[in-house]
């Protein structure tokens, strides 16, 4: 029986307009080698400076997370020789970071789990090969170099890759929930290296594999899986695990060798000469820590004792802070909590795109939505009219009141009028009459169907079902 340990390494860019030594634009998608300087670009003479707006974000990061923050970090040089590094080293933090000690609680088949962090620094990122299959060469983009970084070093705790994937999750919705990181993997926003080893219990820790630059949960899970069954076969060959460098290959769903120890670099840091040391006062980390908002796990818990949820709509709700304070402004305005978690959850997310990003402008405002579900919960209009009418608000902006003298589409709630429906309706089906009183009873929800058919949906359902019981069953 072994047991899989699994360390993450985290890079998240934070969200500033300049990157973390020059005014350089930090825009994406933007022409190649055009967002770029000579601080940027590493030329003889040009000198960093600090980006403060960076390190603001940062500690927002840290603290969220529930770090220490060093009063005093140096910023480091890491040197190594590759095409899209320009200066022939990169500007980071490895000696002494500005925070340490923190942790993460998640939450994975109902058992909760602490994951600690041990540490997070502030480094500058690479800039970017592009590969051209058809002519074989090699062309670089810099628009990325300088761009500003956290990494987040978690400490060897994670235990599964559902627990990597879990921790991945969390760790991004607060990110973007405090307004540091947009979270985007494809884009390369949020990159994660996991590190693997397995080992027998009660034995020392085996040899680590790094599985480097994975970028999506579904494949942190997959990867981290395929690794650990890797291990578990080379062992019970006989043979001893290689500290190496892997990648994943999402087509293949496996790992394959990118660097082996013998071809690790020697990154030779030394303390960066032309920055004074980081220092992060009490009275800008007392700032920093007001700016921020409630994190999810305390408006998941909150959102059940106010507005009474339950866990599986609360979390659903609190996926995207927009999401979230969208929910908040409907509950707001017709004081029916569960109501429009159910609609939200269940109607409104069909005309989403994107759960993140998707409430910044709701397809539909607060106040009209509001008056929507009351509506319904008023009986004015029926659910399946309700289904039919909310994408004619999201295409046209028309309120609900509108619409419903537009299509006539009132609510069907008088007796005799409804009566008199499932009269029309049992005149059209003798065959099917007499089949039900001949024993097939579940030939009733065929007559509540055919009464609503006929008017639309706009019938009462639980007066047609009461009224057509009485008739049929002759009472």
């Amino acid at each position: 029986m072994y047991k899989s340990v699994i360390g993450l390494e985290i890079h998240a860019q934070l969200l500033t307009k300049t990157k973390l030594f020059c005014s350089c634009s930090t825009e994406y998608g933007d022409s190649p080698n055009t967002n770029v300087c000579p601080v940027c670009l590493g030329y003889p003479g040009a000198l960093p400076v600090l980006n403060r707006k960076a390190v603001r974000m940062a500690v927002k990061a840290a603290l969220a997370l529930n770090c220490e923050i060093a009063e005093t970090s140096f910023f480091d040089r890491k040197n190594y020789f590759y095409p899209d590094l320009p200066k022939g080293y990169q500007i980071t933090q490895f000696y002494k970071p500005f925070a340490t000690n923190g942790y993460l609680i998640i939450e994975v088949n109902g058992e909760k789990r602490k994951i600690g962090i041990e540490r997070i620094h502030i480094e500058e990122d690479a800039g970017k090969s592009i590969h051209d299959s058809k002519t074989g060469k090699t062309k670089i983009d810099f628009n990325r170099t300088g761009i500003p970084l956290i990494e987040i070093v978690t400490k060897p705790d994670i235990e599964s890759a559902e627990e990597a994937s879990e921790f991945l999750k969390n760790l991004r919705q607060i990110l973007i929930y405090i307004g540091v990181n947009d979270g985007n993997l494809e884009e390369g926003s949020l990159r994660c290296d996991a590190n693997v080893s397995i080992h027998e219990p009660e034995t020392p820790l085996g040899t680590r594999v790094e599985i480097k630059n994975v970028n999506s949960f579904k494949f942190v899970q997959k990867a981290i899986n395929y690794e650990i069954k890797s291990q578990k076969e080379i062992i019970g060959s006989g043979k001893k695990i290689e500290y190496e460098t892997k990648l994943y290959d999402s087509k293949q769903n496996k790992t394959f060798t990118m660097r082996t120890k013998e071809e690790m670099l020697d990154y030779r840091y030394f303390p960066e000469p032309d920055l004074l040391a980081l220092k992060i006062d009490k009275k800008t980390v007392d700032e920093v820590k007001e700016e921020i908002p409630e994190l999810p796990s305390d408006k998941i818990k909150r959102f059940m004792e106010e507005y009474e949820l339950s866990k599986k709509d609360a979390v659903s709700l609190t996926v995207s802070k927009y999401l979230a304070d969208f929910f908040e402004e409907v509950s707001s305005y017709n004081k029916i909590p569960i109501k429009n978690a159910n609609w939200i959850l269940s109607e409104l997310l069909r005309y989403v795109k994107d759960i993140d990003t998707g409430f910044i402008n709701p397809p539909v405002k607060a106040k009209p939505f509001a008056e929507f579900v009351k509506k319904v919960d008023d009986g004015e209009i029926t659910g399946l009219v309700a289904k039919e009418l909310l994408p004619e608000m999201i295409k046209t902006g028309k309120e609900i009141e509108v619409l419903i003298k537009q299509k006539g589409v009132e609510k069907i709630d008088s007796d005799d009028k409804i009566k008199e429906l499932i009269s029309g309706v049992l005149s059209e089906n003798q065959k099917e009459i007499d089949r039900y009183k001949a024993g097939e009873k579940k030939l009733f929800g065929f007559f509540v169907g055919q009464v609503m058919k006929k008017t639309k949906g706009r019938a009462n359902p639980q007066k047609v079902n009461l009224l057509l019981k009485e008739i049929l069953d002759g009472k």
